[in-house]
């Protein structure tokens, strides 16, 4: 009889320790007090459903439907996003101003007001408004393209003596990043912090003048600011002992080109899907899949678990929204 039994016991010794190795696995991260910061990339501007607060803040940006995977969303006091459109790296410790319906401008408080000491995960999209980059690549490009649409007219603006000034002032975007990790460890000590990259705008070849308007040639430099972006955004999280996702690798093949399977918008502003320049749903979910991943998670939450229309935009507010967003211009 023993000679029976056991193999049987080791079979279910084994099976009872994959089932083990199989829960540890697929369990998703633990965390009790999630708090999301960062500019435009991060906040969402026009995807449904705005935010009544004109940072132009969706429910359905990847904070949003992170927090939905980890099981905070609905849980009170547990989430909070201050993401912000046009945010800067100074505006985690000084307030900013954003437009407003009812007076020409309003304040948003500094984003780490968010923080607690019990803090334990922190999400931060930001960077690419400092020293204007991004303002600068889609503001400025399109209207040089004419001047010679084969070449590179907007990298040949920004080159003074030999310098490329928006690339040179990316160096110091690092060094503001690295300030930026240590203030949220000074708040919360026992955050797990992750710094999270900028999709891809172009593509690495080809181009699409129709929905991105840069010349020819600057292709290729707008890509490569970006991609010298990202660096600076890694290379801080790394120096400082935060955790780097990359969403401009994952996002090959779901640039603006990209038609239906583009994470971000081109140069339109569709005021039921996204602001110009900027992420779609699509790519928002795709990168609280990516930050989800990056925190353990192995499983991907059922889509019916939603974010909600949570202090939603009136559909007045929504279309001053959809107005004033043609203005805009930095994430």
């Amino acid at each position: 009889m023993r000679r029976v039994l056991l193999p049987f016991a080791l079979a279910l010794a084994a099976t009872a320790t994959m089932g083990l190795e199989a829960q540890a696995a697929t369990a998703a991260p633990t965390f009790r007090h999630y708090v999301a910061l960062g500019d435009s990339f991060t906040a969402g501007p026009l995807i449904p459903w705005q935010q009544s607060s004109w940072c132009f803040r969706s429910n359905n940006n990847y904070p949003s439907w992170l927090a939905t995977k980890l099981g905070l969303y609905y849980t009170s006091g547990a989430f909070t996003d201050v993401s912000c459109s046009s945010a800067d790296t100074m505006n985690m410790t000084a307030s900013q101003v954003t437009p407003s319906p009812d007076v020409p401008m309003s304040t948003q408080p500094p984003q780490f007001d968010a923080l607690r000491l019990d803090t334990d995960l922190v999400t931060i999209g930001i960077g690419g408004n400092d020293y204007s980059v991004f303002g600068t690549l889609t503001g400025t490009c399109p209207t040089l393209r004419d001047s010679n649409p084969t070449g590179s007219p907007c990298r040949d603006h920004f080159t003074i003596n030999g310098v490329d000034t928006v690339s040179a002032a990316i160096v110091n975007t690092q060094k503001n990043l690295e300030d930026v990790i240590k203030g949220v460890r000074a708040h919360s000590p026992a955050a797990k912090i992750v710094m999270v990259g900028y999709p891809r705008l172009v593509p690495p070849t080809g181009t699409c003048p129709d929905v991105v308007p840069f010349a020819t040639g600057d292709y290729a430099w707008v890509d490569s600011v970006e991609r010298k972006l990202n660096a600076a955004v890694s290379t801080a999280a790394r120096r400082q002992g935060a955790t780097y996702v990359d969403t401009y690798g994952p996002s090959l093949g779901h640039d603006a080109c990209a038609g239906s399977a583009a994470w971000v918008a081109g140069q339109t502003t569709n005021v039921f899907a996204a602001a110009a320049y900027h992420p779609y749903q699509a790519g928002m979910k795709a990168e609280a899949d990516l930050i989800y991943r990056a925190l353990g998670g192995t499983t991907t939450t059922s889509t019916a678990i939603k974010p909600s229309g949570r202090k939603a935009a009136t559909k007045a507010e929504v279309e001053a929204m959809a107005r004033y967003a043609g203005e805009i211009s930095a994430p």
